[in-house]
């Protein structure tokens, strides 16, 4: 139990009260593409159809990447990095570090991506942010992953106010702790009979308390990631090296040992990538190669967490003979309670440690967050409502935002499927989100029924959700019997999620639309 003067839990209120409605909206919005993009892999493969499961790391790619290398000018073998991309194909980055005039530190190279067949189908010259853009088959798993990060605005805006929209949960999260008298009691107090204020109330503090863990979790997480290369590193950079990123990078994530420029082959790569599947047990997400073709060449691979572990782990080797050197921590030489700490942000922050079930339970404490943000607007905007009229605008934009949301990101994914084999994805699926969007907002504040707008946008969203199974089919996806005897059973999965829940919001849309015929309140609250 909590308990708090009045004049102090009048206060929390208040600080509850306004850090959730001067940017709950747009925190509502950054929830919820993060709650979609904690699939996004599995999005991207359902929506390209992609149904290889053999990775690139388990086919010979030594003599790939040594052929690339030699066709690249050598100021471009600094660094080389090797990660999936597509159907399970390969992709590599040869680069350099180096500062632009305007004082940004990039990576410029070199990219190719390649098929099984070894055949290079694509090379690109630029920095990194350049050439690791959205593809066409991939473009609605990467429209939602940036609409989470920075909301589409340019860098660093965009993740500096995603920072900040995570300390106002985090503010919102902590004042909500310190406001409940009687915090266990709380978690179970659900008054079905209670008028709908009050039961709507019961129903926001329920789910705000069983999720404050996890809001913590995402909060903190999620500002350490947009403010650690937007504000921490130029800092830091500039307190302790003299404002050189690149001396900061190689002190704090480099492999410190003598130069040795001689030409030697980094010819290991494979016997290096079966040591560490062996190793781990797991198949490498990322590998980099520092010094290419030099005799002092090193190669890391990155490696999801072990079975029961949360901090991910990465194997350094010699790259001129592939041989095993140690397990590398994320940051420093040496093992450090920092460099776990740090290690540890992203499995926290994206649920991916544990497989498909942590990814499960990350999207449903997701989904009770997004919850809790409406439910909480909603009861600030109800329990003003008789003090002023003026708050009605607010009330609408709550069921304008909080329904039109989800209906926009599934028109999204409808325009994706669309264009995709037209080659014309990556315009289409922000422009049928935009679309959607202002079709919304025209409604919402042309409607003079509220009530009646937020159940046509739910009986809509249904209708996607049952439709976009059926639409990728249309489209010539691949069928379930094909992808599960592919052994991609994501697909299948995917698709009966988005079934299941269309046929679950089409019968509440059903009994919300009968109460209404039948004379009964009919109100659909956007925070229900």
């Amino acid at each position: 139990m909590i308990h708090l003067p009045k004049n102090e839990t009048k206060l929390m209120v208040a600080v509850h009260g306004w850090s959730g409605i001067l940017l709950g909206l747009v925190l509502y919005a950054v929830i919820l593409t993060g709650t979609a993009a904690v699939f996004a892999e599995e999005i991207g493969i359902w929506s390209a159809g992609h149904v290889s499961t053999n990775s690139a790391f388990e086919r010979p790619i030594g003599q790939t990447v040594e052929r690339l290398g030699q066709q690249t000018p050598s100021k471009y073998h600094e660094g080389v990095d090797l990660f999936e991309v597509g159907d399970h194909e390969l992709g590599a980055f040869f680069h350099r570090h180096e500062t632009d005039p305007d004082g940004t530190f990039v990576s410029r190279g070199i990219y190719y991506q390649v098929d099984r067949t070894g055949r290079v189908i694509d090379r690109q010259a630029g920095t990194g942010e350049e050439v690791f853009g959205p593809r066409n088959d991939d473009a609605l798993s990467h429209f939602l992953v940036d609409t989470h990060v920075r909301l589409h605005i340019p860098n660093p805006w965009g993740l500096l106010l995603t920072g900040i929209l995570g300390l106002a949960m985090l503010v919102a999260a902590i004042s909500g702790l310190m406001i409940h008298r009687h915090l266990f009691k709380d978690i179970f107090t659900l008054r079905r009979r209670a008028n709908p204020v009050l039961f709507n109330r019961d129903r926001h503090s329920v789910a705000g308390t069983w999720s404050l863990p996890f809001a913590f979790i995402l909060a903190f997480t999620g500002s350490f990631f947009s403010f650690f290369g937007t504000v921490g590193v130029p800092i830091v950079a500039m307190a302790a090296f003299g404002g050189d990123v690149q001396a900061l990078n190689d002190t704090v994530f480099g492999n410190p040992g003598k130069p040795d420029p001689r030409p030697v082959a980094t010819s290991g790569l494979d016997r290096i990538t079966s040591d560490a599947i062996r190793r781990t047990g797991e198949i490498p997400t990322f590998i980099t190669v520092e010094n290419f073709g030099r005799a002092d060449a090193k190669v890391t691979t990155f490696h999801p967490p072990e079975e029961g572990g949360v901090v991910p782990i990465s194997l350094l080797y010699a790259g001129a003979d592939g041989r095993f050197e140690q397990v590398k921590p994320l940051i420093g030489a040496k093992p450090s309670a920092g460099g776990t700490l740090a290690a540890i942000m992203s499995p926290l922050h994206f649920g991916n440690f544990a497989g498909l079930l942590s990814k499960a339970v990350w999207f449903g404490l997701g989904f009770a967050m997004c919850y809790v943000t409406l439910t909480g607007l909603r009861l600030w905007v109800v329990r003003r409502a008789s003090e002023a009229r003026s708050l009605g605008w607010l009330d609408r934009l709550v069921t304008i935002v909080g329904l039109g949301l989800p209906f926009a990101l599934l028109c999204t994914a409808a325009a994706f499927f669309l264009t995709a084999s037209s080659g014309q994805a990556l315009f289409w699926t922000p422009a049928g989100f935009l679309i959607a969007s202002a079709a919304v907002i025209l409604g919402g504040f042309l409607m003079r029924d509220r009530e009646k707008f937020g159940l046509m946008l739910e009986g809509a969203t249904g209708l996607l959700l049952l439709g976009l199974p059926l639409l990728r089919l249309f489209i010539d996806g691949p069928g379930w019997g094909e992808a599960i005897s592919a052994g991609q059973p994501i697909i299948a999965a995917v698709d009966c999620a988005l079934l299941l829940a269309g046929g679950w919001v089409i019968a509440r849309f059903a009994s919300q639309w009968t109460q209404g015929q039948s004379g009964q309140s009919a109100v659909l609250e956007a925070a229900e």
